[in-house]
């Protein structure tokens, strides 16, 4: 199995896990969309089970269960593995969900997803893979093209550009500063069927080994978190720092032809788009083309309640496609 240099042997251990209980949901048929945290834990409400009844209950919905719904075998190992606990009930519940997206599955962390280690995976990880895919479609990537998804998480983005660019060669890093991320990732590609994959730990292109790249997919950390949790927070005023280095920093990356996708957000603030605003100087020279636009008007609006977004009218999700001319 490929496995990051940087994961320990227990680490690389545990995402070999990742990948057996991967392929057994798959021979099961499993499908789970992801949702919102606060869409999830409605459901829990509402649905008022205090145990999982089936395998969506158990990696997608994260109820507690007994051991009659998994093999023995599986439950060893995953006990083994520390990615399930036991409850004070007696049941067990996983460490970890498992979301479907087109053909992939997709490991990442369980609910609630409050730890600053947390790999999240939710419906802006679906709307991103969307873009990803609308934009490679009308392009055509050259054999052996170079694809970099920084920042990866669990990897979706650039599994989903990689699969696109099919049956053309092409040699795929994930990168991220997250080890847990670089485990759930590594687990991901494993359950894909890819091999040309190249996984890298650092601060966003910090040490990556390849000095260009065809196309670089990102979906940063876009809000401004008061714990300043590493899968939440962008840094910055109001949550643009990571959005704005990646372009600033990916874009001298970038191969002659090569694209920057961007998907994040940006504060809106007396009528004005302040990551637009901010990004017009890094992408106002020469040698670039360049769309902008908004994709969703209003998300994580409980946000705004916090003081840190004093003066912002909503929060919009937004995407930039940059080519090297």
């Amino acid at each position: 199995m490929l496995a990051p240099a940087s994961l320990s042997r227990f680490e690389t251990e545990v995402t070999a896990v990742l990948v057996q209980v991967g392929q057994w949901l798959k021979a099961k048929n499993y499908s789970f969309t992801t949702v919102t945290p606060a869409t999830h834990a409605a459901f829990l409400r509402n649905a008022r089970r205090e145990s999982a009844c089936d395998l969506r209950d158990v990696f997608g919905w994260n109820l507690p269960f007994g051991n009659s719904l998994l093999p023995g075998y599986l439950l060893e190992q995953l006990l083994s593995s520390r990615l399930i606990e036991m409850c004070t009930s007696g049941q067990f519940k996983s460490k970890v969900r498992y979301a479907t997206l087109g053909g992939l599955i997709l490991p990442h962390s369980a609910f609630p997803t409050v730890e600053n280690a947390t790999v999240f995976l939710g419906p802006d990880t679906y709307r991103f893979a969307a873009l990803i895919q609308r934009e490679t479609a009308a392009i055509a990537l050259e054999e052996a093209a170079r694809i970099l998804d920084v920042g990866c998480g669990s990897g979706a983005g650039g599994l989903v550009a990689a699969i696109g660019a099919q049956p053309h060669a092409t040699s795929l890093t994930l990168a991220d500063i997250s080890t847990a991320a670089l485990q759930f990732a590594c687990a991901s590609t494993e359950l894909a069927g890819l091999s040309s994959v190249t996984f890298h730990q650092g601060d966003l292109f910090t040490g990556l080994p390849s000095a260009s790249f065809d196309l670089i997919v990102a979906n940063p950390p876009y809000l401004n978190d008061g714990a300043r949790r590493l899968y939440r927070h962008g840094g910055g005023k109001w949550g643009e720092a990571l959005s704005i280095r990646i372009v600033r920093e990916g874009l001298p990356l970038l191969a002659p032809g090569g694209r920057l996708i961007l998907y994040t957000g940006s504060c809106i603030a007396g009528g004005v788009d302040q990551l637009h605003n901010a990004l017009q100087p890094v992408l106002s020279g020469q040698g670039f083309s360049w769309v902008y636009q908004e994709v969703d008007p209003d998300v994580f609006g409980d946000e705004l309640q916090g003081p840190q977004y004093a003066g912002v009218e909503r929060i919009a999700v937004v995407s930039l496609v940059v080519r090297k001319l």
